[in-house]
């Protein structure tokens, strides 16, 4: 049987910008040495049921890009609103985040490291994903797309859905062999 699969890796737009907000709410109850990626001293008054509402916009955004991976760029800047109206109480401060967000996402620190940190691990990935669907004799249907995070998202647990998966960084260097059977049964 021949090798059918193709893999697709990217960084959204839309879920990194969730996690970076996402890590400053967290950020606000943890001690310096457990504070995460941004450190902000933004005074930032979060929606009151804030980890509902991360939970629903998060599933919202995740289900539109696995349907359609090109309209994620238009989430994060023409409806850049929908994360403020459910998520954060100021809109200046908002703004701040969102132009915060930009400047590092839009340098060589943000998406295009975060891209490379998994050229030769992702390629690692392909390679046990393909022989294991050879070997299982699946026939790969459609392209599997992964897009990368540049933390863990804690709010949210299931990040899979049928040839769509969202993966920390982190996790193709330190769960690899775990990530491989999470990311399979996507396509099986």
């Amino acid at each position: 049987m021949k090798n059918t699969m193709i893999m697709e890796t990217e960084a959204s737009y839309s879920l990194n910008f969730l996690l970076y907000i996402q890590n400053i709410y967290l950020n606000r109850h943890r001690s310096m040495e457990d504070q995460r990626f941004p450190y902000l001293t933004l005074e930032v008054e979060f929606k009151a049921d804030f980890e509902e509402r991360f939970q629903l916009i998060w599933d919202k955004v995740l289900q539109r890009i696995s349907k359609d991976p090109l309209i994620d760029l238009k989430i994060f800047r023409a409806e850049k609103d929908l994360f403020y109206q459910h998520l954060i109480m100021d809109y200046s401060v908002f703004l701040d985040i969102y132009s915060s967000f930009k400047v590092w996402w839009n340098s060589f620190a943000g998406r295009f490291a975060i891209e490379r940190a998994t050229d030769e691990t992702g390629q690692s990935l392909y390679t046990a994903l393909a022989n294991s669907l050879v070997e299982k004799r699946i026939t790969s249907q459609k392209r599997l797309r992964v897009s990368l995070l540049y933390d863990e998202c804690i709010l949210v647990k299931n990040q899979y859905s049928a040839y769509f998966a969202v993966i920390p960084i982190e996790h193709f260097h330190t769960k690899f062999e775990e990530l491989v059977t999470q990311v399979e049964q996507t396509i099986s």
